[in-house]
């Protein structure tokens, strides 16, 4: 089937799937605080009721889902769940986003189970300046997670790197040149200013602009290169060939060509990653509600959207954090780590 339409003609095909709500990293862009209220866990889907509701979304035009989290690969028996997926023929693309700790132990299960691509969080090649980000001395392992990536023949890997001032700003051309020795194509991303994210400030933003000037005066020019999907990077090309992209978020808005849609690990659908509310799908899974119920609900709440949340934000006068630590107490639902990337 097609995929199903919004008001402003964007079409259901992206699910971001989140399967846990935990990690193990305290990233000062994502999770800067002491304490966090987690999702009981008897609100967790299992597998079965999320495999249901894939596949109610993939009637729907869905056709790519990427696995998130906080850290999927803390979710218990997770190749199982991507061994379910891959057996589904209507999805064409299915993917992960790992901060890369756990990924020696896994990769090569992940990727006998059938997942089709990988990417992998890394901010730096520092230890140190990893440590004071992430508030663990994890580096090393990330840096031999990717390894075993490769190792277990990833061969589309990605790395995505939040790009902060004062921090990790004088390391972009370095990163560049990891990411092209380990086979990987490296995203640079814009700090945001969704969920957890308490501490940001928009003076710590380095705007997609100032990231080309910077690697502009490293490598020469660059060529940006023809978009031929909805995927959030913008994409570039150095004089010698290497490929990189550049999700920005913040200064440059995508919401006119965004597809994606996130569902939490306990049941919760949003149709934006900036949205305060989304519809309890739990709630129909679980009061015995029939797949055509489930699927309307959904169809009713996707060509009724008009979210343009990044677009949203960046014309505020005055823009500050999504949300103070108080209401993301009361409603973790509003947590980049419950909702997924």
């Amino acid at each position: 089937m097609p995929p199903v339409p919004d008001r402003f003609g964007r079409p259901l095909r992206n699910l971001r799937l989140s399967v846990t709500d935990r990690c193990n990293l305290r990233c000062q862009y994502c999770m800067p605080e002491e304490e966090y209220v987690w999702l009981p866990k008897s609100n967790v889907l299992t597998f079965e009721e999320t495999m249901r509701l894939v596949d109610i979304f993939v009637t729907l035009g869905v056709d790519k889902v990427r696995l998130t989290g906080g850290e999927p690969l803390l979710r218990a028996e997770l190749p199982v769940l991507v061994r379910m997926l891959a057996q589904r023929p209507a999805l064409r693309d299915l993917a992960m986003t790992s901060n890369g700790v756990l990924l020696r132990e896994h990769a090569r299960a992940l990727r006998e189970a059938g997942l089709h691509r990988l990417t992998v969080s890394l901010d730096t090649l520092d230890a140190e300046t990893f440590k004071m980000l992430s508030r663990r001395p994890d580096h090393h392992r990330v840096l031999d997670g990717i390894q075993a990536a490769r190792e277990a023949g990833f061969e589309e890997l990605k790395i995505d790197t939040v790009v902060i001032a004062g921090v990790n700003d004088g390391e972009l051309a370095a990163l560049l040149g990891y990411a092209r020795s380990v086979g990987a194509e490296l995203r640079f991303i814009e700090y945001m200013d969704v969920g957890g994210a308490t501490h940001w400030r928009l003076d710590r933003v380095v705007s997609r602009a100032r990231m080309l000037e910077l690697l502009a005066a490293s490598h020469g020019p660059i060529t940006e290169l023809p978009r031929t999907d909805s995927a959030p990077a913008e994409r570039f090309r150095l004089g010698d060939g290497t490929t990189f992209g550049i999700i920005s978020s913040v200064t440059q808005p995508f919401c006119a060509t965004c597809d994606r849609a996130r569902l939490t690990a306990d049941g919760m659908w949003y149709t934006c990653l900036y949205a305060t509310t989304g519809t309890d799908l739990r709630a129909l899974l679980r009061g015995g509600a029939s797949d055509a119920v489930i699927r309307q609900t959904i169809l009713d709440v996707w060509t009724g959207r008009t979210d343009r949340g990044a677009e949203e934000r960046a014309a505020m006068p005055l823009r500050m954090p999504m949300a103070p630590v108080s209401t993301l107490r009361q409603d973790p639902h509003l947590e980049m780590h419950t909702r997924g990337g």
